[in-house]
């Protein structure tokens, strides 16, 4: 009996262990590791930028490829590609908007204004208040964009502004959201007021359709019902990545809409945006700690609830630091959120996302840190990558854009305060 109690306990970790490691080979067969696809061409790395650039101190060299593969990803006749292969190589609203933001965030205006006229062409059609307005109220799904005559933004487009890639993808609500905040982060940063503005006037049927579909999408609950966002996935549930880019959006156009005597637009937009910040809350905020759905886990995109997208609010920067540390992975980078594919890669997007929390919230420590850390994963052409695999290779595409100026601004913000909406 001794004997048999003694081998018994040896025999459970035996079996434990046989069926972790099954697990973990399941799971690396299921989510092989990534592999870097570095395919800028060599002539498109010898870009030049303008020699008045604003670079912040903070990691200059680092800020200065970044920008290099900013332009290097926008040839001429172009839109800011994300990428510059196959899947990549299309302009997203997001992140072309960041692309844009970045621009300005370095003096850079006139790059940032090319931006805004590629999106200004492609934007798309306004919906008709009537019905869809009414199926909206009664709680149906929203009409998809441009393709069915709605007015959300498509997921990507054609660099050459020819218009949407249909593939499937449906329109995500959030880009709407996104390009009103761009466009105000850069009229606020432009110290020529005539300049500015005349750029908002330029751009102005785009933002007010902007920020007009947003609120028409908002139900009685101040919600919008469930879109795609950043994940680029069919949701069934509303998304934190969905509403916290469309309260940015909102926030922006009011000021756009003050700063231009649109005074009637300012209220309803500062309203509506009133509306979604209470019923954000009331959904995913209290113990709930604001997750990427009412029912899901932490999701990086809580980031977009603070600064630099909005004023800071004590359950939202412990939300946010408290995301950080929950989505932190052993190579030092982070996973999008809890919900999302549990490989072990981490996405510079995010990583950077935080970094630029930090630093817009005066948490210096946590930004410098992010930052050593995307500079110490970069490629050997000095690009940053999409990711950092599990075994600590970079990985994914590089350069990627939103990587890219989310570093520019994260930079930036360390040595001067980013405006807030």
């Amino acid at each position: 009996m001794r004997r048999a109690a003694t081998v018994y306990p040896w025999a459970v970790i035996g079996v434990l262990l046989v069926t972790l490691t099954a697990g973990a080979l399941v799971n690396v067969r299921m989510n092989p590791h990534p592999q870097l696809v570095e395919g800028l061409p060599p002539e498109y790395r010898k870009v030049s930028l303008a020699t008045d650039l604003r670079l912040p101190s903070t990691h200059p060299e680092l800020v200065r490829q970044a920008l290099t593969d900013l332009k290097a990803l926008t040839p001429n006749g172009y839109g800011p590609l994300a990428g510059w292969d196959g899947p990549w190589r299309y302009v997203w609203p997001r992140d072309a908007s960041f692309t844009a933001a970045a621009w300005c965030a370095v003096g850079q205006y006139d790059e940032a204004s090319e931006v805004f006229a590629f999106l200004d062409k492609v934007r798309p059609q306004k919906t008709k208040a009537g019905g869809a307005a009414r199926e909206l109220a009664a709680g149906a799904q929203p009409h998809s964009g441009g393709r069915h005559g709605g007015g959300r933004w498509e997921a990507r487009y054609h660099g050459d502004a020819s218009g949407p890639m249909l593939d499937g993808r449906h329109p995500q609500l959030d880009g709407s959201g996104w390009v009103l905040w761009s466009a105000w982060f850069c009229a606020t940063l432009q110290g020529d007021r005539a300049a500015a503005d005349a750029q908002v006037v330029r751009n102005w049927p785009m933002l007010r359709q902007s920020a007009d579909q947003i609120t028409m999408e908002l139900g009685s609950n101040g919600l919008p019902s469930p879109s795609p966002d950043y994940w680029e996935r069919n949701e069934s549930e509303l998304t934190l990545g969905t509403v916290a880019p469309l309260l940015a959006g909102l926030r922006s156009a009011s000021a756009l809409a003050k700063r231009t005597n649109h005074l009637q637009d300012a209220e309803r937009w500062s309203n509506a945006a009133g509306r979604l910040e209470h019923a954000i809350d009331r959904a995913f905020g209290g113990r709930r700690g604001y997750p990427r759905t009412k029912h899901g886990g932490a999701d990086a995109i809580v980031t977009v609830l603070g600064p630099p997208f909005a004023a800071a609010r004590p359950p939202v920067v412990e939300a946010i630091e408290r995301s950080h540390a929950v989505l932190t992975l052993p190579n030092g980078g982070v996973t999008p959120g809890q919900d999302w594919r549990a490989d072990g890669v981490a996405w510079t997007p995010q990583t950077a996302l935080f970094g630029l929390s930090a630093a817009a919230r005066g948490d210096r420590r946590t930004a410098e840190s992010v930052l050593a850390w995307l500079d110490n994963h970069r490629t050997s052409s000095g690009s940053i990558p999409e990711k950092v695999n599990r075994l600590n290779a970079v990985a994914g595409e590089a350069p990627l854009g939103w990587t890219s100026a989310l570093v520019v601004l994260t930079a930036t913000a360390l040595d001067r305060p980013l405006p807030i909406p």
